[in-house]
């Protein structure tokens, strides 16, 4: 038993005051309030200063507070009440918070009262459950704070209901004010910006006086705002909506007010309509609502809020508590059947989800929304999720942790209904029955009523999350890719970034776009800092340099954490797997596009042809990064939104591949000079292309035998004409590796063809470039290349010299500047599967998958960047919610990693087109023209 196991290790190390606690006479002790570090919003307190100066006025108490300059209570008032101001709360016997405690801040051998997030067996808190047990704290959860009959004594719930209120009613004024309607409700300000309740009564009787005197937009009467739930969560919003002028209406009236909807009583008033389960469920059998049954067999009913309730609602306020087997309030089905009636159009304009119950009784609420970002909107017609509030849709708001905005009121509500049983820790009587029923563990054991968590430690065993409810992502690396990961993973309410970058100024720059998300500066050769670093996450993103993922991936095994890359696994990299399954971590790689998204799409394929016992006979993988066709008009047909260094050094590896039936070997400098010059993927497009470094390899990797197998190859898609370019500037050297010195592009290109800079003009260029690769001076190369140098910019001496290290960096930066995308202009990303493949039957079928996309112009987010860091920002995710159990160092192809990341990157618009042709003449085996 792992409770057992802790139990015995941890019993010496048992403090004695911390076992007088539970067996001594009650006797004052000293009480900890710690510092709230969950998020930058998180001001709340368990107990105020007030409640402190009576605690130790009645107890005798010492009192130690943790410095905050953000807690909604200044240091000094809490002095003033009598407590102590002190950093270091190992001298308390018992801590006080709200919210969950990082593990590395676990102090062993006290006693702490939180909300832990651990009683109902939560796989993500489950390491923290583990560390209470090792360290022997007992751990007291105000969610088990009960009386006899079980209701909860110690909660938020009220306050909940209040900001959540308020934030819907400023919500719903900026989205009447996008439609292009002003009303009195773009007067109301977020819950945060209020310094007290008073504050928003004033405010509120502002509002009130205007929806009095000029009323309300006469396109949305009558507006209608419907509650559900009956309980504190509903009350605190009632609260609130109560003290602007409404009248109560009831469901059965619906229908005839919405008819006289042009009702000059509605000008001035709102309506509330408080629902429930049997104004919006029906027997599907038909029969009557019975409360008792829909309890016990709530699959005999149905949802008819859709139908009945929603198209008459202009906000739906949700506070209701909802399970799985009870039927949805509204499916994304009903969602979109409401939005495509032209009718409904100022209908279910937005929804207060206050339960923020993720994916629950409405199926379209996919995510928590944060306080700097309140508002998504959800346009289920078109199967869409977007933040623009002028576009279609429905807005949520789902902010997680709503009392936070109302920090006062919130921790003085908290703080009277805790007192009395802070009051019994304070005299360590432990014999409180709400106390002792709230305690989760002790001694290092689970208490009785959580002794089946014990199933749920050994469920999480070996997943690795450092804090104990939000994940911590770490991205090493500020560039191009960096920007569409942080966007994914920021949307995950639980999930805190930090970019790390030896550029402070760019990762300070991408993450101010971010709630939750960090900047700092790091520098990967300081061993001591990066160990810091990396411990302080739990998951690992490393966006550098390729060649430096392997020092990353070190300090990720070192400090137990997983790590995602998008390149290559190289054989320094492979050299750690052994180092990561010993120590239980996933060191993922070549998780972007290619690699990355087409291994997964090549292993559904193949699994799939295997499960029912076909044998793939070919194999032709193409993928390129490209410059949009309208955007292509340059010699090289191509723009950079990718590393050019990356590009250009591809073109120095060598090939190996397999085409009917014969190997082939392309050696390394050859690459542009043997490249594909026609390769027929789509007739709308005129590709060619590369061999892509050792194609044999992957037959192995995706489980193939290449032996039974005619071609075995994967290429990198260019326009025409990009390899001739290309390969004349390998032959020129303009790619070497050689060193270079500080020299302007015109002078570099003089001194490629021998060519003294007072020599330069273009008949002299042209006739040393034919000598030099041994052709004419009217050759159309030589002409393409002079036009190329143009564009380039290296036939214009007055640009400034570069410092580079190498021939090919010198180009790089020469590419790099001269052919960025420029405002309005779109990159391309396209990658192609081919699989011949002999079914059972004899019959052979050739199999295509593909995919497509394009950059966004408007927002200039490349489809490069977003099919490389959307793969790599979806694995990271499900490395954080424990869903990749294989360890080492590893690639996308295997199912318990290419299966959800596929269904992910589908939701997101990112899918693939198959097709299936008989016979294999339709295979590119046939048509592929290699110089």
């Amino acid at each position: 038993m792992i409770t057992a196991l802790i139990s015995r290790n941890c019993r010496q190390a048992s403090c004695a005051k911390h076992r007088w606690l539970a067996t001594q006479a009650p006797l004052p002790i000293v009480l900890g309030i710690r510092r709230e570090d969950k998020n930058r919003w998180e001001r709340r307190v368990a107990l105020t200063p007030s409640h402190v100066k009576r605690l130790i006025r009645e107890t005798g108490a010492r009192v130690l507070v943790q410095p905050s300059n953000t807690r909604i209570f200044n240091n000094s008032s809490f002095e003033r009440a009598g407590a102590k101001i002190e950093e270091d709360l190992t001298k308390a016997d018992a801590i006080l918070g709200i919210k969950e405690v990082p593990i590395d801040k676990l102090i062993a051998n006290k006693t702490y009262m939180l909300f832990s997030h651990t009683h109902k067996g939560q796989a993500y808190n489950m390491d923290s459950l583990r560390e209470f047990l090792g360290r022997n704290i007992r751990l007291i959860d105000y969610e088990l704070m009960t009386d006899q009959k079980g209701k909860r004594l110690v909660l938020f719930g009220t306050h909940a209901g209040y900001a959540g209120m308020i934030d819907g009613l400023h919500g719903l004024g900026q989205r009447l004010l996008a439609l292009g309607y002003n009303s009195p409700l773009i007067h109301m300000g977020q819950a945060h910006v209020y310094p007290n309740l008073e504050c928003v009564a004033t405010k509120l009787r502002h509002v009130a006086d205007i929806i009095s005197d000029q009323g309300l937009p006469d396109a949305f009467a009558p507006m209608v705002f419907t509650f559900t739930g009956a309980g504190n969560v509903t009350k605190g919003a009632r609260a609130i909506f109560d003290r602007l002028p409404h009248d109560n209406i009831t469901v059965d009236e619906l229908p005839k007010i919405v008819a006289d909807r042009f009702n000059p009583r509605y000008k001035n008033r709102l309506l509330a309509l408080q629902v429930s389960a049997q104004d919006y469920v029906e027997r599907i059998d038909g029969g009557s609502y019975d409360r008792a049954e829909y309890r016990e067999f709530p699959d005999r009913y149905r949802s008819v809020f859709a139908q009945k309730i929603a198209p008459y609602t202009t906000m739906l306020v949700n506070g209701i508590y909802w399970e799985s087997r009870y039927p949805r309030l509204m499916t994304t089905k009903d969602l979109a059947d409401i939005q495509r009636r032209r009718e409904l159009k100022s209908r279910m304009l937005a929804i207060a989800d206050i339960s923020c119950d993720i994916g629950g009784s409405l199926e379209f609420m996919s995510h928590a929304s944060t306080i700097d970002s309140p508002f998504f909107y959800v346009d289920a017609v078109n199967g869409v999720e977007h933040k623009d509030i002028e576009k279609p849709g429905v807005q949520i708001n789902s902010i997680d942790n709503l009392p936070t905005e109302l920090p006062f009121e919130a921790s003085k509500h908290f703080g009277d209904s805790l007192y009395p049983y802070a009051k019994a820790l304070a005299l360590g009587n432990m014999s409180d029955p709400v106390l002792s029923r709230a305690v989760i563990c002790q001694n290092g054991k689970l208490e009785a009523p959580h002794a089946h968590l014990e199933k749920n430690l050994a469920a999480a065993h070996g997943i690795r999350v450092a804090d104990t409810r939000r994940k911590r992502v770490l991205l090493v690396g500020s560039g191009m890719v960096s920007q569409p990961l942080v966007d994914y993973l920021a949307r995950s309410r639980d999930t805190d970034i930090t970019v790390a970058s030896n550029n402070l100024d760019e990762a300070r720059s991408l993450a101010c776009q971010f709630p939750n998300t960090q900047a700092m500066q790091l520098d990967i050769s300081d061993t001591r800092g990066l160990d810091a670093s990396v411990r302080g996450s739990d998951v690992v993103v490393s966006l550098i340099p390729a060649p430096l993922h392997p020092q990353l991936a070190d300090a990720a095994i070192r400090n137990g954490r997983h790590m995602v890359t998008a390149s290559y696994i190289s054989p320094e990299m492979e050299s750690l797997d052994c180092r990561a399954r010993d120590a239980s971590v996933t060191i993922l790689n070549e998780i972007g596009l290619d690699p990355g998204i087409d291994h997964c799409s090549a292993m559904k394929i193949i699994d799939e042809a295997k499960s029912r016992g076909a044998t793939v006979r070919s194999f032709i993988s193409w993928c390129g990064g490209l410059t949009a066709p309208e955007c292509s008009a340059n010699e090289l047909g191509y723009k950079f939104s990718w590393s050019p260094r990356g590009v250009l050094t591809a073109g120095l590896n060598a090939a190996k591949f397999k085409i009917n039936k014969l190997e082939r070997t392309i050696e390394s400098g050859s690459l542009f000079a043997q490249k594909f010059g026609r390769v027929p993927l789509f007739p709308g497009f005129a590709f060619e292309g590369l061999a892509n470094r050792d194609s044999l390899q992957y037959a192995d990797i995706y489980g193939l035998k290449l032996n039974d197998m005619d071609t075995m190859f994967r290429g990198t898609l260019r326009y025409r004409g990009f390899a001739e370019i290309l390969d004349a500037m390998y032959e020129l050297g303009m790619l070497s590796l050689d060193n270079a010195v500080r020299m302007t592009p015109f002078e570099f290109l003089a001194s490629r063809i021998n060519l003294e800079p007072e020599q330069f003009d273009l008949s002299q260029i042209a006739h040393a470039l034919a000598t030099r690769l041994n052709t004419t001076p009217t050759s159309p190369l030589v002409s393409r290349l002079i036009t190329a140098f143009s564009e380039f910019g290296m036939l214009d001496p007055a640009h400034r010299a570069i410092h580079a290290p190498t021939h090919l960096d010198f180009m790089s930066h020469i590419l790099q500047s001269s052919l960025k995308f420029t405002s309005g202009e779109r990159d391309m990303v396209c990658l192609f599967h081919e699989f011949g493949i002999e079914e059972p039957s004899g019959e052979y079928n050739v199999h295509t998958s593909s995919m497509v996309a394009y950059g966004d112009a408007e927002s200039g987010e490349t489809a490069m960047a977003r099919t490389v860091g959307v793969p790599a920002a979806i694995a990271t995710r499900l490395l954080l919610e424990g869903k990749i159990q294989t360890r080492g160092v590893i690639r996308p192809t295997i199912g318990e990693i290419y299966q959800p990341l596929l269904e992910r990157l589908a939701s997101m618009g990112m899918h693939f087109t198959e097709t299936t042709k008989q016979g294999a003449h339709h295979s590119l085996q046939q048509t592929m023209a290699w110089n």
